[in-house]
C-alpha cells in the first residue's frame, strides 16, 4: 500500500526536484499549488504525511483538521519551523521533521550578493547603461576590504558567510547563544550583541525566528548601530521590526537595507503580482527608498539547495514510514 504525501505551495521546480529524488514506488506524491489555509487543509484526507513550505501556517485549528484526516507527520521542506504549532502537534500525536541544512552556501552567497549590489549599485548601473547613460555620479561605493561585519547567528549559514567575508578582508564579529570553535578558527571574534551593533559597518542576520529573536532589530537596537549602517536579512522577516527600520531609513541611521525576507511576506512572495496593485502599504513604503534592495525569498534558490531539500525531505519521510529514528525531528519543548 502506498503512503500518500500531500504537498502544499508547490511550484514546477519543486515537482521536478522531488520527482527526480523519489526512487520509491511506495510513496505517492500529491502536489498542490495552493497555500495551506483553513479552506485547503481538508484536502489532506487520506494522507499520512503533509509537506509544507515556509509560508504554510499550520496553527492549532489546522493541526486539528490534519489529525481528523489521519495525518501522522508534517514534513517541512525548509529549515525554519516557526510556522507550525508544535504544542498542538504533540497533543495530536503528529510528528514534525524539517531540513536543518541544505546548502548553506546558497544563502550565504546571496547575502553577499545583496551586500555587493547595495554597495556598488550594480543594479542601477545595469539600467543606466542599457539606456545609454554612462555617467558615474551616484554610483560610488566603498571597499569591502577592511570593513567590520557583524553576523548575528553563527550556524552553518553564518559560518559560511564569515568565511566568504574573511576572504574579502573583512573583520568579522559574531554573536550567538553558543560560541562555535569552527567559527573562531575562521577568524570570527565573538562579542556581546551591543558591541557587535556598535562596531559593525554591516550587520547581517543569520539566526532562527523564536520568541526571543522576534523583532531583534527594533528601535532600541537600531539606536545602538553606526550611522549609515548596512543591514542585511536573509533569515526570517520577523527578526526585523519593519516600522522601526522605515524610521531609521528616513533618519539616515540605516544607509543600506538588503532584504530577502519580509515579516508579512506570506501574501506576497512566490507569486506574480506584476499586473496588480500591491495592497501592503508598508512593503510599498520600503520599495520607495533608493537605498533598499529586496528579493523575494530566493536566497535558498539554487540547484544544489533544491536537490538537497528534496533528498532530505524524502529521507525524513522514509525514516518515518519505516519506523526508524527521526534524525531531523522538531520536538516541542515546554
Amino acid at each position: 500500500m502506498k503512503t500518500k504525501i500531500t504537498f502544499f505551495s508547490t511550484k514546477p521546480y519543486d515537482i521536478a526536484f522531488f520527482d527526480q529524488a523519489n526512487h520509491d514506488d511506495s510513496l505517492e506524491l500529491c502536489y498542490l499549488d495552493t497555500h495551506l489555509n483553513p479552506a485547503t487543509a481538508p484536502l489532506v484526507q487520506g494522507s499520512a504525511v503533509v509537506c509544507l513550505f515556509v509560508n504554510d501556517k499550520a496553527d492549532a485549528a489546522i493541526i486539528s483538521t490534519f489529525a481528523k484526516a489521519g495525518v501522522k507527520l508534517i514534513a517541512l521542506r525548509c529549515a525554519g519551523y516557526n510556522n507550525v504549532d508544535l504544542a498542538a502537534c504533540k497533543q495530536a500525536g503528529i510528528g514534525v521533521v524539517r531540513v536543518p541544512a541544505y546548502s548553506p552556501y546558497s544563502v550565504a552567497e546571496h547575502a553577499l550578493a545583496l551586500i555587493l549590489t547595495l554597495n556598488r549599485k550594480t543594479h542601477k548601473a545595469f539600467n543606466r547603461v542599457r539606456e545609454g547613460n554612462f555617467a558615474l555620479e551616484g554610483l560610488m561605493g566603498f571597499d569591502l576590504h577592511g570593513q567590520t561585519v557583524g553576523l548575528i547567528g553563527l550556524g552553518k549559514i553564518g559560518r559560511v558567510t564569515a568565511q566568504i567575508l574573511r576572504g574579502f578582508g573583512c573583520t568579522v564579529l559574531g554573536y550567538d547563544v553558543y560560541e562555535d570553535e569552527e567559527a573562531k578558527r575562521t577568524g570570527v571574534s565573538y562579542v556581546p550583541l551591543e558591541s557587535l551593533l556598535a562596531q559593525s559597518d554591516i550587520v547581517s542576520l543569520h539566526c532562527p525566528l523564536t520568541p526571543q529573536t522576534h523583532h531583534l532589530i527594533n528601535a532600541q537596537t537600531l539606536a545602538g548601530m553606526k550611522n549609515g549602517v548596512m543591514l542585511i536579512n536573509t533569515s526570517r522577516g520577523a527578526l526585523i521590526d519593519t516600522m522601526a527600520v522605515i524610521q531609521s531609513l528616513k533618519s539616515g541611521k540605516i544607509g543600506y537595507l538588503g532584504l530577502d525576507v519580509y515579516e508579512e511576506e506570506a501574501d506576497l512572495f512566490f507569486e506574480d503580482f506584476s499586473g496588480k496593485v500591491i495592497q501592503d502599504d508598508v512593503f510599498s513604503r520600503l520599495l520607495s527608498f533608493p537605498n533598499v534592495l529586496i528579493t523575494g525569498h530566493q536566497a535558498f534558490f539554487t540547484r544544489n539547495a533544491l536537490q538537497s531539500i528534496a533528498e532530505t525531505t524524502l529521507a525524513n519521510i522514509h525514516a518515518f514510514v519505516n519506523g526508524g529514528p527521526l534524525e531531523n525531528e522538531v520536538v516541542f519543548k515546554e
